[in-house]
C-alpha cells in the first residue's frame, strides 16, 4: 500500500513541476473571456439597442408586427411602454412595446387584405363548383 501511494506522489510532483509557466492559464482564461464577449455578449448588446431604437421611433399610424405575428395599426402610442393597435375589423388590443419586431411599409395591410379577400374568393368558388 505505501508503494502505491508513494508512486502516486511521485506522479503528482513529477506532473506538477512539468506545468510551465504559471501565467500561461491566466492566458487561456483571458482568452476564454475575450472569445465569450465576442460571440455572446456584444452581439446581443447589439440587438437590444437596435430594438431600443426602432421602439423609440414608432409613432402613431405606423403599421407593426408583433412577436406572435399580428399585424396592425398603432392608434395611440403611452408613456409607460404600451401601444393600442388597430386590427383587421376594427378589433382593437393594447400590447407591450417590447413585444413589436418591426415596423412594415405603409400600405402593407391594405396588400395583405387585398391577397387574402382574393384568396378567400377563388378558394369558395373552387368548393361550390365540386
Amino acid at each position: 500500500m505505501n508503494n502505491f501511494i508513494n508512486g502516486m506522489l511521485i506522479n503528482y510532483n513529477n506532473y506538477s513541476q512539468s506545468s510551465g509557466n504559471p501565467y500561461s492559464i491566466l492566458l487561456m482564461l483571458f482568452i476564454f473571456i475575450l472569445i465569450f464577449y465576442f460571440m455572446i455578449i456584444r452581439p446581443q448588446q447589439k440587438r437590444m439597442k437596435s430594438h431600443k431604437l426602432l421602439i423609440n421611433n414608432i409613432k402613431n399610424g405606423d403599421e407593426i408586427m408583433t412577436n406572435g405575428g399580428l399585424i396592425g395599426i398603432v392608434l395611440e402610442k403611452t408613456n409607460n411602454g404600451y401601444a393600442l393597435l388597430l386590427l383587421v375589423d376594427n378589433n382593437k388590443i393594447i400590447i407591450k412595446l417590447d413585444y413589436i419586431s418591426i415596423v412594415l411599409p405603409k400600405g402593407t395591410i391594405n396588400l395583405l387584405n387585398n391577397d387574402l379577400t382574393k384568396n378567400i374568393v377563388n378558394n369558395t368558388s373552387k368548393l361550390n363548383k365540386k
